[in-house]
Parts: C-alpha cells; structure tokens; sequence
C-alpha cells in the first residue's frame, strides 16, 4: 500500500481562520498553506513591517516543516503574496536568511488584501522529501 495523505496541524501556530489544516502530507509531497505574520494566539506581528511579518510567516513556516520532519532545503516551490510589490527588495534578504543556499522554484503576485487588513505578505509552499 503506497503512502496515505496525511494532514497535520502544528500546536505552534494559531488556529487556522477557515476550514483548512495547516499542512498536508501526500507521499512524499508536504502542501503548506499560506504562512502569514499571526503568533501562536492569533494576533498579527510587526504590524506596518513588512520584514518583521515575512519573518514571523517563515518562522511559522518552519513549524510546518518541522512538523514533517523537513527543513527548508526541502521546499520545491512558494508562492508569495504582497499587498505591496515594491517590497519586494526588502523581504529578499529575509527569505535568504531562512533558505540560506536552497533556491526554491518561485511566484510573487501583487494582491489588493489578505484576510487580515493588517497583514502585508503570505507565503506558501510545496516541499518534497523523497
């Protein structure tokens, strides 16, 4: 029997605000949902920071890698959401610092809004551990 989808809630990380889990595990495929800036409680961090938030995002990132027993050298693909495209240049740096030498495949798309008005980028990922 091959391998099961598996879908994983990280105790780290605040209860998802809609009908989602935070990860799910397909073979050897990790499907990460969308990591915004919310601590453990909920509430948003570094509000009007865009660094501070894609720090937090990829911080709660991490708790879904960890969770699968993954590392960020693991991740194949994100898709990156800003509300402002020109910040781009400054969450590069952050991304670096988290991925370090591993270059995932990547989009980045300019949005109106997140589901928080305070939120300013959301990151998603595709990882594979096979």
């Amino acid at each position: 029997m091959g391998k099961q989808r598996q879908e994983l809630r990280v105790a780290e990380l605040s209860s998802p605000v809609s009908h989602y889990t935070d990860a799910v595990r397909c073979g050897d495929f990790l499907f990460i949902s969308g990591c915004v800036a919310f601590d453990q409680h909920g509430s948003i961090v570094s509000k009007g920071d865009v660094v501070g938030q894609m720090r937090k995002a990829l911080e709660n990132m991490q708790a879904c890698l960890t969770a699968a027993n993954m590392t960020f050298s693991n991740v194949a693909k994100v898709t990156v959401f800003l509300v402002d495209i020109n910040n781009r240049a400054a969450i590069n740096p952050v991304r670096k610092e988290f991925f370090k030498d591993a270059k995932p495949a990547s989009t980045l798309v300019e949005v109106t809004k997140l589901v928080s008005p305070d939120l300013l980028v959301e990151i998603e990922a595709v990882a594979y551990d096979g």
